[in-house]
């Protein structure tokens, strides 16, 4: 069939753009589906390897890669959103983080475990002159290629052979969530994920609903 497009495309002299919206054409004429893309979940890191991970961050004694690579852990953010928090949007007292215009230009909350509250007071407060919750050594924000940077650099020390990315963790908590047992409503809301078939239920649910079951699946965590 492209064959067919393509000879009296060259004879017509068509550009690119107009040999394309031909073949839009001739696929909705004819009934064709464009084929979708297979959608592969990341491959998550087995338990010994993900305490190894974060053991030698630890080892290493940067505290604020530990803390920052272990918020994103918890709390099973993007990296693109965990970047731009700034120190104002951190609620110690309930365990929540504002994430201002996140994914699709929509603003959260997410949470982070009870046990975390003392670890990120302290770092508010050895950083006072700090805008954003985390920053570079030239007071500015990370990008989210330095934090991909970061984790790669760990993931080799480490001598992890598995792919190891900033999205992965996000993947490996909620996974974590979901073998505890909490639903897909709560998931949801967790992620910020959204989905048709349990917008309903999402939509009754709020953030305070989900607070004590993600508390109490986060206790057991051991890294």
């Amino acid at each position: 069939m492209v064959a067919q497009l393509v000879r009296p495309a060259r004879r017509e002299r068509l550009g690119y753009e107009e040999f394309l919206y031909v073949c839009q054409q001739a696929r909705k004429k004819l009934g064709l589906l464009k084929p979708k893309k297979e959608q592969k979940l990341s491959k998550l890191l087995h338990e010994a390897d993900l305490k190894r991970f974060f053991r030698v961050i630890s080892d290493c004694g940067d505290v604020q890669h530990e803390i920052m690579l272990k918020l994103l852990f918890y709390t099973a953010v993007r990296v693109s959103e965990l970047v731009r928090i700034r120190v104002g949007d951190v609620d110690l007292d309930n365990y929540q983080i504002f994430i201002d215009q996140g994914k699709g230009g929509k603003d959260r909350y997410i949470l982070f475990p009870a046990s975390f509250r003392l670890v990120l007071k302290s770092h508010l407060g050895a950083n006072p002159k700090n805008t954003f919750l985390f920053e570079t050594r030239r007071y500015g924000p990370f990008t989210a290629r330095r934090v991909q940077q970061i984790v790669q650099g760990y993931r080799q020390k480490a001598g992890i052979q598995a792919p190891v990315h900033p999205h992965l963790f996000r993947h490996q908590m909620l996974t974590y969530l979901t073998s505890r047992g909490l639903s897909d409503a709560q998931i949801q809301l967790i992620s910020g994920h959204e989905s048709k078939k349990s917008l309903e239920v999402y939509q009754h649910l709020s953030l305070e609903d989900v607070q004590d079951a993600y508390q109490d699946a986060v206790q057991s965590l051991d890294v």
